[in-house]
């Protein structure tokens, strides 16, 4: 065990740079990870950064009142997600309690909100936890009590049942029980972090599958007597043709779950057994991460952040569906967005709305492709332009033109990994001197599950796994989460990319005019120094971040 420390954080800088990075990559607060290395007063950690960012420091919040307009405006659930207390203070400004000395990115979210100057105070967690438990009593005991009044989900489902027997389909997609049931679904997924909700028509019943950290779960079974009901209210909420069973459909919606907005992007397919429905949930309120929190070993930051701030070229960021690549590049655009640029985006969906940028929706069955909208884009003098994916020649070819023409682009292909996104344009039919001279640097990414914090324990590993995985030297220890309530007994929570960076030199541009296969070209650039993803992963995996078995699972074995 970790001595206690008790000096102040600065004066160790080796170990304080380490605990930031590691911070940034276990998604945890920088007081946490000091906590590990030693410092286990937080008032010691917070006086330190409190020193040297010149601002004050409360060892207690007792007698201190909350403000008004803070409870007023801002959500019971965005104050206890980010622990932040507003706290009675001048009439220009507000003082607001934070325990995480570097994230100072929600006091600027609650500045804007309230049209005020927020004057950042650190407090320890408890305190104002304590705070917020006072202030907003009434309002977290509602919170907690949405689900009671929703009521369970096997009452809805039997008094669903039960009505299904003699109501009409649509009238029954109308009923109070059928529509809490479906609303009770979308609170649990909410609840449980899934990204996805699957209603899966099985022959004698409708299955519904939550997929969490990139993972489908089986959850609810409905009986299949509602199953047209069920479907029939969400294609209502999706404003789609419930009449209409026999052809896929789309379609789109907004709804309040708890205090949150979520949009749901709905898309329906005739099954043998029934239409299946399948549902992306966006939480409006789920905050946008930044290059430093996506996971980046320091060199590669380092190298892609030096990337995305040159003048002209194309950075592609490549990897398959639901691989974070949209993420990277709305943190990339974060940093790049300022006054003295015009940023245009063309997406498919628009998932989040970038203040300062102008974002364009993609519509086919209107006309507007990537490639056509790429041409409109280039009319509007921009500086830099994100195309949301290369998918064809035409798109392919008016970004090189964009690139070419003095403009920075940044977009994503579906390739497996970094070298192989060369191949995929000259597949295209891009000539190999335009892809030298416009593609500058290439980012292949996946996710991998980051171990349940709360159920981590030491694992070992079978020998053929760290054969698998290249390990030579057996580690003094590995990591597993055991399986616990918080993670759904899977081990794991939340996810963490894993990267491989290969910027466009000299070499690989003379490999790209030979044409030269991409296996070949692999093998030269891992010998010469390219880190993959699976290295990239096993390092995680050595640190306690990740598992052997996770890394393994989304990644291919390395040419050599």
């Amino acid at each position: 065990m970790t001595e206690a420390r008790t000096s102040d954080v600065f004066s160790e800088p080796e170990v304080l740079r380490e605990c930031l990075r590691r911070a940034g990559e276990l998604g945890v607060s920088v007081v946490e990870a000091l906590r590990e290395e030693g410092w286990e007063d937080e008032l010691i950690v917070l006086r330190s950064f409190a020193t040297k960012l010149g601002i004050a420091v409360a060892p207690s919040l007792e007698g201190r009142k909350v403000a008004e307009r803070f409870i007023a405006e801002v959500p019971v659930a965005f104050a206890r997600h980010h622990g932040v207390v507003g706290l009675e203070d001048g009439e220009g400004s507000l003082a607001v309690a934070t325990s995480s000395p570097l994230d100072f990115r929600p006091l600027d979210d609650i500045g804007k909100a309230l049209g005020v100057r927020v004057e950042p105070v650190l407090a320890p967690r408890d305190e104002i936890t304590r705070c917020l438990h006072a202030a907003y009593g009434e309002a977290m005991r509602a919170e907690s009590a949405v689900s009671e009044d929703l009521g369970s989900l096997e009452s809805l489902i039997e008094e669903s049942a039960e009505l299904a027997v003699k109501e009409e389909l649509l009238d029954l997609a109308q009923k109070p029980p059928l529509v809490r049931l479906v609303n009770r679904i979308f609170l649990q997924a909410l609840e449980l972090r899934a990204s996805d909700i699957h209603f899966h028509p099985m022959p004698d019943c409708l299955q519904v599958r939550f997929r969490v950290d990139g993972v489908l779960h089986d959850t609810t079974v409905l009986p299949k007597e509602i199953q047209g009901a069920v479907i029939s209210r969400i294609k209502v909420m999706g404003r789609m043709d419930i009449a209409e069973k026999r052809l896929a459909q789309d379609g789109r919606s907004t709804v309040r779950i708890g205090t949150n907005d979520v949009d749901l992007r709905i898309a329906s397919l005739p099954t043998s057994c029934g239409e299946q429905v399948v549902i992306r949930l966006l939480d409006k309120g789920s905050r946008l991460l930044t290059r430093d929190e996506l996971g980046m070993e320091t060199e590669v930051s380092a190298a892609f952040g030096e990337l995305i701030h040159s003048s002209h070229g194309i950075v592609l960021v490549t990897g398959p569906t639901g691989s974070g690549k949209t993420t990277t590049l709305y943190a990339a655009l974060q940093e790049l967005n300022s006054r003295e640029k015009h940023i245009v985006t063309l997406e498919d969906p628009i998932e989040y709305q970038l203040e300062g940028i102008s974002q364009t929706q993609v519509n086919y069955k209107k006309g507007l492709t990537f490639a056509g909208g790429l041409r409109n884009v280039l009319r509007q003098d921009p500086d830099i332009i994100m195309v949301g994916e290369i998918r064809d020649l035409e798109t392919a070819r008016m970004a090189i033109q964009s690139a070419l023409t003095g403009h920075l682009v940044l977009s994503t292909l579906h390739t497996n990994d970094s070298v192989s996104a060369t191949t995929r344009l000259l597949d295209l039919g891009i000539e190999p001197y335009l892809v030298c001279s416009s593609v500058i640097g290439i980012l292949a990414q996946r996710l991998v599950r980051r171990i349940c914090p709360d159920c981590k324990e030491e694992a070992p590993a079978s020998p053929e796994l760290m054969k698998g995985a290249g390990i030579a030297e057996p580690p003094e220890s590995l990591w597993a989460g055991r399986g616990c309530e918080e993670c759904l007994h899977t081990g794991y929570w939340d996810r963490v990319g894993i990267f491989e960076f290969l910027p466009v030199g000299d070499a690989l541009r003379a490999w790209i005019m030979e044409r030269r296969q991409g296996s070949a070209m692999k093998a030269d650039l891992v010998a010469s120094g390219l880190r993959t993803l699976r290295m990239d992963g096993v390092e995680k995996a050595l640190r306690g971040v990740t598992t052997l078995e996770e890394v393994m699972r989304v990644t291919q074995r390395d040419e050599h």
